[in-house]
């Protein structure tokens, strides 16, 4: 509201300084005057939710007074005139030019202000016409129109251009910040909840071929296994919600190191062996051989493993299996594996060797 009012209160000083003396023609000023203030109280009053309605109402204001411009040419190779005003100025153009640059900025259509400045072109060539139709008259009202409404208005259009990108830029990086974030939840579960579920399938069904359990206690770890084989289905399902396949994994790996997990996975009654080199391994190893033991003990149970990490290079075989395996192939994680190597600058290969399968990884040395 104290914007509005100055906003006004300065719009009415300058019309004011436009019209008659209010000492010497208080008559005038009231008749000429006081309802031009008005109508600038009633533009004000629209102007900020409305601009385009604020820009018609002080149409009457315009720069239809030719007499002086922000510059004047000589054309005298031209007109008889020598000097011709371009770009005629009132004391209320920095208002109407506000208003056309508020009308840019804020409407999306182009109908609407199409339309009015159609509208002040018909008022521009009705002055010219009732002042004689000279050619300066034209060149002057011309250059008005352009640069008292079509130049601001096309400053306001660029500005909410400008800031329509930055605003879809802005969503665009939080909707890939959120995918990202996705990606790097279905990466974690993979790695965490899918590898523990494929362990507590390795217990069952070891504790299935147990020799000197009854029938019941059979039965139940069997339950046990297939409910883990289930749960690692309904997970593949959820990482599949999760992950984006354009998107790119977080590189760095998290959790316990090679040996610990190695170490918990054969507590689980995997048989793996482990040579384990000296020197520092890939950036990758932990998660290219929980990968390969979450893969074995999924698909090859009750398999002997061999696992290989050396300075560039990561192996995990496993044999054949020696029961039904607890998950249906088609997986994400070495989907997902493959491409955080290629961002890392290495390669994998993964596939079978022999009477079982091999995942093996190579990631160039930092020296």
């Amino acid at each position: 509201m104290v914007y509005d009012l100055l906003l006004w209160a300065g719009l009415g000083i300058f019309i004011a300084a436009m019209g008659p003396d209010p000492i010497r023609d208080p008559a005038a000023f009231g008749l000429v005057t006081a309802p031009k203030v008005a109508l600038a109280g009633v533009a004000v009053l629209v102007g900020r939710r409305w601009p385009l309605a604020a820009l018609m109402l002080l149409v009457p204001l315009g720069p239809w007074e030719f007499g002086q411009g922000f510059a004047t040419v000589d054309l005298s190779w031209l007109l008889p005139r020598r000097h011709v005003s371009i770009l005629p100025l009132v004391a209320t153009s920095p208002y109407i030019m506000w208003y056309a640059y508020l009308t840019g900025r804020r409407m999306s259509g182009l109908w609407s202000p199409l339309t009015a400045f159609l509208l002040v072109t018909v008022v521009g060539v009705g002055v010219v016409v009732a002042q004689g139709g000279d050619l300066a008259l034209w060149v002057a009202m011309a250059t008005g129109l352009v640069g008292t409404y079509v130049v601001p208005y096309s400053f306001g259009l660029l500005r909410r251009k400008l800031l329509q990108q930055r605003t879809q830029a802005r969503q665009s990086a939080e909707a890939q910040a959120r995918l990202r974030e996705r990606a790097r939840i279905a990466r974690d579960m993979h790695d965490s909840l899918g590898h523990d579920l494929a362990l507590i399938a390795v217990r069952a069904a070891g504790l299935e071929l147990t020799p000197g359990l009854g029938p019941a206690e059979v039965r139940a770890a069997g339950e046990l296994r297939i409910a883990a084989a289930d749960a690692t289905e309904r997970l593949r399902q959820i990482i599949g919600l999760l992950r984006e396949e354009s998107d790119a994994p977080p590189l760095a790996p998290v959790g316990e190191e090679v040996t610990e997990l190695v170490r918990r996975a054969t507590d689980s009654g995997m048989s793996i062996s482990l040579e384990l080199a000296r020197g520092p391994a890939p950036g990758l190893a932990r998660a290219v051989v929980q990968e390969g033991l979450t893969n074995a003990a999924k698909h090859a149970p009750g398999a002997a493993v061999e696992v290989t990490v050396s300075r560039e290079r990561v192996v995990v075989r496993n044999g054949p299996p020696r029961s039904r395996p607890t998950a249906r192939p088609g997986g994400l994680g070495l989907a997902g594996l493959r491409e955080r190597v290629r961002l890392a600058g290495g390669t994998m290969t993964a596939g079978p060797a022999g009477d079982g399968f091999e995942l093996a990884v190579t990631i160039p040395h930092e020296s």
